[in-house]
């Protein structure tokens, strides 16, 4: 069954204002940014569903992080990584209700990494500057 969106809503993402200005955020930072953060995505998700216990194997996991992934599929800005894809066709996958919840953790590591890239920039700015 697919999903049908609005104008407005045109991504998965943007149902959740806080998940879609994250999901924003993050296509604007740096690839290594990127990456670090689809890792502790991943960890997130998967410590997530253990304690709802909806992984109760390891097959469990390897199926959720599988799914919905389309090797053909590179359209979408978070399909040039793999590791990023992964991270994010996990969280698409998840239930609203999780998402709301990785979205608060996710928006707050975004804006995390970027004031520590900015005040390493900082540094070097000071360190030049001397």
């Amino acid at each position: 069954m697919k999903e049908v969106y609005s104008n407005k809503q045109r991504r998965w993402y943007d149902k959740d204002p806080v998940l879609s200005q994250a999901v924003k955020t993050l296509e604007e930072t740096d690839d290594e940014t990127q990456i670090r953060i689809a890792l502790n995505l991943i960890k997130i998700i998967i410590e997530h569903n253990i304690e709802e216990e909806k992984f109760e194997a390891v097959e469990d996991i390897i199926n959720a992080v599988g799914s919905g992934l389309d090797d053909n599929r590179k359209g979408r800005w978070y399909d040039i990584d793999s590791t990023l894809r992964t991270a994010m066709n996990m969280l698409h996958n998840c239930p609203e209700s999780t998402q709301k919840i990785i979205a608060k953790e996710m928006a707050k590591m975004v804006v995390d990494k970027i004031k520590v890239n900015e005040d390493e920039e900082e540094d070097e700015d000071e360190n030049i500057e001397e």
